[in-house]
This record gives structure tokens, C-alpha cells and sequence, in this order.
């Protein structure tokens, strides 16, 4: 994997806990000397893995070059005025010759204000890929950024963590994606979607924003096809059968499949406007949850550890029953880059 050595990885879950103790030192030293090598490399989107798809290889299926570079001009076009509202610069490393199947997020630059996507050319050629989900992938890595709470709690405070990053991709990175008509040509998977046609016609009232809320859910299910690959699972995820497991404490790492597509259906689900302000400190601004009175679209227990006093979720199954909204004109208000 090739990284620009002056930037700082967020995210090596498997790190050694010496390594873990060493992170301050490790930041400290390579800000003093930006020509150093790095000391570690981020996870990214995808769990560490070996996998490799050169541009020549039998198994380049997924998207092409131009369409790779068609979904990250569109993320720079539409994320780059809302980084630099926020004092950052959106810097998208285009490494379409790295046979890496992966994506990852960096904070870079002298002061920390460049916030960088490396998205490489060997996960955009995986078979599972479409455009639509590499959409979903690039806002997931910006989610790091700018998905806010629940963040690290591995003394890396900047970064949202793993269910989050996937939270926030649907919840607000995807709508804005797909609610631009650049984005119409997209390739999608050819999915069954007749179960978010049903969730998503009971949340959303006009024919636009449900026809995004089920483009975003069918994105999800897409990805998650890499994900079971990647860790041989015999049982494919679905949305009716949401991951029953309850956290004790918040999950920072990369979430079991089923949970990863529980988060983005939920989040696909969920009401909230675009432009409703995440927090980079409370869960609880931006998002759906029991304590402001949603019962669809809340983080799954899979991996989010809620306050004390947050009301259960209902059932991924049977809890579509949301008073409908209309998100159709935020998605087209002036000031929708204010608090993204």
C-alpha cells in the first residue's frame, strides 16, 4: 500500500498494544519530520486483508477507470465547499494503479487541515463494486472526518469510528450524492429491493426522497457482498434479519457484516435532514434516536453502545411504521452546506 508519507493514519484496529502506547509519540515525531516514513498504515474501509486486483488481472469486474474517477469528481464537487467551510481542504488521493481492495482516511497537512481519502484502484475493479457503492465507500471515508460522534476511543478524538463512518454514508454522505442528477448515470446493482421499496414508502412521503432512501439501502446491500466474500460466509446478510447481539460497550472496529447493512438500512431509514448538524461530541444532534422519538432509524446494538437513558430500538423487521417526512427540500435548500 503506498501512502504519502506526511500524513498520519487513523485507524490500525490490530495494532499491537505497544503500538497503541506509542501513538502520541509516533504522531509527535512524524509531524517534526514530515519526510519520515510511516510507522503504520490505517485498516480503511475493509478489515486488513490480501487481497490484490491489478489492472490487468482476470479479476478486474467492477468499475472502470473513468467511472471511478466520474464518482470522485462528484464527491470533490459536492464535499470539497463543505470541507473548506469547516477551515479544511478535501484532498483525494486517486490511486487507480494500487492493486489494494481497500479505501482509508487520513488527517494530513502541517495543522491537520487536509482531509484525505486514498481510494484505490483494486477495490473500484472488485466484482461487487458499482459505481453506487463506491459512492458509498468514498462517503464512508469521509464519514471518519466529518461523521461525528461516536468517535475513537483509541486517543484518535478527530476520527468517527467504524459504525459510524457507515452511519453517517447513508444517513447523509449518499443522500446529497444521489440527490444530484450527476449522479443519475451511475451503475447500480441489480438487486431485490421490494423490502426497502416497503420500509422506505412508510418513512418518506414524496416519490424523490423514497426513491433515494431505497437507492442508498440497495447501495448497502451491494457492499456487503465484498464483505461476506472477504471473510467466507456461508450465510448472506439481509435486511430482515438484523444482527440480534447487544454491545456492552461501543464497537470502534469494523462491525460483522449483517451489522454493517443493518447500520446503512437504518440509516437509509432514517428521517433526519441532510443538513441537521451531526455533533462532533453528542450522538444525539443530526441522528435518529429513542430519545428524541424515532423507533426507525436508530445505530444498531450491533455495535453502538447508547447512553443510560436511550430507549431500546424496535425491530428491523416489523419497526416501519415512521411518520412520513419530507427531505426533498432540504436536499435542495441554499443553505445546506451550513453544519454538514
Amino acid at each position: 500500500m503506498r501512502l504519502d508519507p506526511r500524513y498520519a493514519s487513523i485507524e490500525n484496529l490490530e495494532v499491537s498494544m505497544i503500538l497503541k502506547r506509542l501513538l502520541p509519540v509516533l504522531l509527535v515525531a512524524l509531524c517534526a519530520a514530515p519526510e519520515a516514513s510511516p510507522v503504520f498504515a490505517d485498516d480503511g474501509f475493509l478489515p486488513p486483508n490480501n487481497l490484490s486486483i491489478p489492472i490487468d488481472s482476470l479479476e478486474s469486474k467492477g468499475i472502470t477507470h473513468q467511472q471511478f474517477n466520474q464518482v470522485l469528481d462528484h464527491i470533490q464537487a459536492l464535499y470539497g465547499p463543505i470541507i473548506a467551510s469547516r477551515g479544511g481542504r478535501l484532498v483525494i488521493n486517486r490511486l487507480w494503479d494500487d492493486a489494494t481492495v481497500n479505501a482509508s482516511a487520513q488527517r494530513g497537512g502541517a495543522d491537520g487541515t487536509d482531509y484525505v481519502l486514498n481510494m484505490y484502484g483494486g477495490l473500484a475493479r472488485h466484482a461487487a463494486i458499482t459505481q453506487d457503492g463506491f459512492a458509498l465507500v468514498a462517503c464512508h471515508e469521509l464519514g471518519h472526518h466529518i461523521g461525528g460522534a461516536p468517535k475513537y476511543s483509541n486517543g484518535l478524538d478527530w476520527a468517527s469510528n467504524e459504525g459510524q463512518a457507515d452511519y453517517f454514508a447513508n444517513l447523509k454522505c449518499l443522500r446529497l450524492v444521489f440527490a444530484d442528477t450527476a449522479s443519475n448515470a451511475f451503475t447500480r446493482a441489480s438487486l431485490d429491493d421490494s423490502q426497502p421499496q416497503a420500509a422506505c414508502a412508510k418513512s418518506f412521503a414524496g416519490a424523490r426522497e423514497r426513491a433515494i432512501c431505497v437507492r442508498t439501502a440497495v447501495a448497502g446491500m451491494s457492499v456487503t457482498a465484498l464483505l461476506r466474500a472477504l471473510r467466507s460466509e456461508p450465510v448472506a446478510p439481509r435486511y430482515d434479519t438484523p444482527d440480534p447481539n447487544v454491545v456492552t460497550r461501543m464497537y470502534d472496529r469494523h462491525p460483522p457484516t449483517q451489522c454493517r447493512l443493518d447500520t446503512y438500512f437504518s440509516a437509509s431509514l432514517c428521517t433526519r435532514a441532510v443538513g441537521d448538524e451531526l455533533s462532533e461530541t453528542d450522538p444525539v444532534p443530526g441522528a435518529c434516536t429513542g430519545s428524541q422519538g424515532f423507533s426507525v432509524g436508530l445505530r444498531p446494538r450491533c455495535w453502538y453502545k447508547p447512553p443510560a437513558d436511550e430507549p431500546a430500538p424496535r425491530s428491523m423487521a416489523g419497526a416501519f411504521g415512521l411518520p412520513k417526512t419530507d427531505i426533498a427540500t432540504s436536499l435542495s435548500r441554499h443553505d445546506l452546506w451550513k453544519g454538514l
